[in-house]
């Protein structure tokens, strides 16, 4: 069958640790052909529906040229068989406007995954508070009095934005940070932007684990990325170390309480973030870290999702 993959400009991929690129050879190794598309290219036209320009790749072995361009054209988004959602946030109107667009696509007849619906309504930061029962202490809000309030209350905190990835804009900020204040004013924007506060896991030092759900299953090994000397950040993309480990018990109760649930809305792929016994964010727009766990213990969740993938496409035809 034929895949379309909405991915950011190719050659800003890194093959060498590329969840998107794992799923592409994955996909490929299967016997199926692989297309990439740009956000920018997806449009309606009122002879086509929705359709982009799409980019039918060979893909290479090669972590450095790791794909061969075979041909382009405007393909209409229901012509392929499935639809892989894997722009990296910001999660901005552009994003936005682009689930509007894959959802008008799903009504032709296109298969979208993860599904815009379930893109657009899940913060993936604001979504763990419907789960309590496996968080720390959280406050979300734009007033700094609010924000503040909740400082003094827990004594050490963690602060971010709520449509940042990769570890920006985090801040740990304790009751008695000279620097407190400009911080706040900074995250929320002098009280115009909403944020979240949670309280500080001193278990961020064994790592903040990235936990894999693949149609409703829980992969059976975490990346736990370890911050860098002086960091409070575990994520790789600021300086932190993945190291694969088998899930602890209450990593299995986390994930397999929650994967029945996103699935059921429509997430075929999902990535946790917990820190020590604590549920921290679910990541559903281009969850990572698939790459490291294969290497590290062999297991390839990459072909484990295109199995899933191929399932549901089955049983939606």
């Amino acid at each position: 069958m034929r895949i379309a993959f909405i991915v950011d400009p190719l050659h800003s991929l890194k093959a060498c640790k590329d969840t998107s690129i794992a799923m592409m050879r994955a996909a490929q190794a299967t016997g199926h052909a692989v297309w990439a598309v740009q956000q920018e290219a997806i449009h309606w036209s009122p002879l086509h529906g929705v359709c982009a320009e799409a980019v039918h790749l060979e893909m290479l072995a090669d972590d450095q040229d790791w794909f061969v361009e075979v041909d382009r054209y405007v393909v209409a988004l229901r012509d392929f068989r499935a639809v892989l959602m894997r722009k990296d946030p910001p999660f901005d109107m552009e994003y936005v406007t682009t689930t509007w667009l894959l959802e008008r696509a799903e009504a032709e007849g296109a298969r979208v995954f993860n599904r815009p619906r379930a893109l657009r309504d899940h913060s993936e930061k604001l979504s763990v508070t419907e789960f309590r029962q496996f968080t720390v202490p959280t406050a979300v809000a734009r007033a700094p009095a609010v924000i503040h309030s909740f400082i003094d209350l827990e004594g050490d905190t963690i602060l971010k934005p709520l449509d940042g990835m990769g570890g920006s804009e985090i801040f740990r900020v304790r009751h008695d940070d000279p620097n407190r204040n400009v911080i706040v004013e900074t995250l929320t924007h002098d009280g115009t932007r909403t944020i979240m506060a949670q309280r500080y896991i001193p278990e961020i030092a064994n790592g903040d684990k990235r936990i894999l759900i693949v149609g409703g299953e829980v992969v059976p090994y975490c990346l736990a990325r370890i911050p860098k000397a002086g960091e409070t950040r575990g994520n790789l993309a600021a300086g932190g170390t993945g190291v694969a480990r088998e899930l602890s018990p209450r990593d299995r109760e986390i994930a397999s309480t929650l994967a029945p649930v996103l699935a059921a809305r429509g997430l075929l792929f999902v990535g946790l973030d917990v820190i020590g016994d604590w549920l921290t964010e679910i990541n559903v727009t281009s969850p990572t870290c698939m790459v490291e766990i294969a290497e590290q213990t062999g297991f390839d969740a990459a072909e484990m999702f295109i199995a899933a993938l191929e399932r549901q496409c089955v049983a939606a035809a």
